[in-house]
């Protein structure tokens, strides 16, 4: 913060000074203090270019007073009064060897910060020489902001259409070691593909900052028949806790995997299955765990398989690989049980 003397007689000069050219532009000074433009003029015999007029839209700005600016040279809002690269280019501007919009960070009264950017333009006396300047400032903190803000919503947007392509090529890499029949591999792949595209429209719905684990479990479940016939088969019991956008493509995946293989093998290949899905919170010295259980019962005879499936390979690349977390699968006589264990989820991670 700028501490400020009290009022110096070089104040009551650029007072004066103010009156003479206030006399001698007329309209052109009523319009500087009357738009919503910041402006100021400085005095260009002294040196630091000393402010002698700024205008209401100035003071509201900066939020500095009339009697706090007036004397100060140019230079003292600036937010870093030794940034050469600024002070050269704000030279060029006076001089007007500026080649582009000079961009400059200031700081106001109270400590907060701005950008504006700076146009400049000498005041003439009869004879040609320069005696004043006039500057106006344009704030660019908003733009500033959209700035920043649009190149993180790129950037995440590049994050994620990698994760994607990733999620994408593992699908596809996984479908082709399983098989060797296009027919199967391309129903395979269409299958994932179509999960992975029902929990991206479920967060466009939530602007990709989160979904609701109910949510991705529903939209996960649904083409299976779920909310239809098979509906009163289904407990669902756990807190409806926020998923990260990441943990949501990876569980949104897992669950089509474990639904495609109980409507196939398991639970939901006959009319007498049941699954129960719960999961709890666990805090553990790494942190908090989200412990999620899908259990069968009451389906045809289990048996374990010989080898790995590509359902179970997807659910843990997704899980394993994705989230850092851990799948265990347990075949047992009367039905699938598999646990996953994850950290419990941000809404931010992407």
């Amino acid at each position: 913060m700028v501490t400020m003397p009290d009022k110096s007689e070089q104040q009551k000069d650029a007072e004066a000074e103010v009156e003479g050219f206030q006399h001698d532009l007329g309209p052109f000074v009523v319009a500087a203090e009357t738009t919503r433009m910041a402006m100021v003029f400085t005095d260009a015999k002294e040196p630091g270019n000393p402010i002698i007029f700024a205008n209401d839209a100035f003071l509201a700005l900066t939020g500095y007073a009339r009697e706090e600016v007036l004397g100060q040279p140019f230079n003292f809002l600036m937010a870093d009064g030794a940034d050469a690269g600024a002070l050269k280019r704000i030279k060029a501007e006076f001089e007007a060897n500026s080649e582009a919009s000079t961009e400059i960070l200031y700081r106001r009264k109270d400590g907060s910060e701005f950008w504006a950017a700076l146009f400049v333009n000498p005041v003439r006396d009869r004879s040609g020489a320069v005696v004043q300047y006039f500057t106006s400032f344009v704030d660019l903190t908003r733009h500033k902001e959209e700035q920043a803000q649009s190149k993180m919503l790129i950037d995440e947007l590049n994050h994620r259409v990698k994760n994607m392509l990733a999620t994408v090529q593992s699908i596809v890499w996984q479908a082709s070691r399983a098989n060797s029949d296009p027919k199967v591999i391309r129903e395979a792949v269409e299958s994932r593909l179509f999960a992975l595209s029902r929990s991206h429209n479920l967060l466009t719905r939530e602007n990709w900052h989160s979904a609701r684990l109910l949510d991705v479990l529903r939209d996960a479940l649904e083409p299976f028949g779920v909310t239809d016939g098979r509906a009163e088969r289904l407990v669902i019991t756990g807190e409806n806790i926020r998923l990260s956008t990441r943990a949501a493509l990876a569980l949104g995946i897992a669950f089509h995997e474990l639904a495609t293989n109980a409507v196939k093998y398991g639970a939901f290949s006959n009319d007498k299955g049941s699954i129960r899905i719960d999961w709890t919170i666990e805090p553990t010295s790494e942190g908090r765990r989200l412990v999620l259980s899908w259990q069968e019962k009451d389906g045809p005879n289990v048996t374990p398989p010989l080898r790995k499936g590509f359902g179970s390979r997807v659910i843990e690349r997704g899980l394993t690989h994705e989230l850092e977390g851990t799948v265990q699968l347990d075949y047992r006589p009367d039905g699938l049980i598999c646990t996953m264990n994850i950290p419990v989820p941000g809404t931010r991670d992407g």
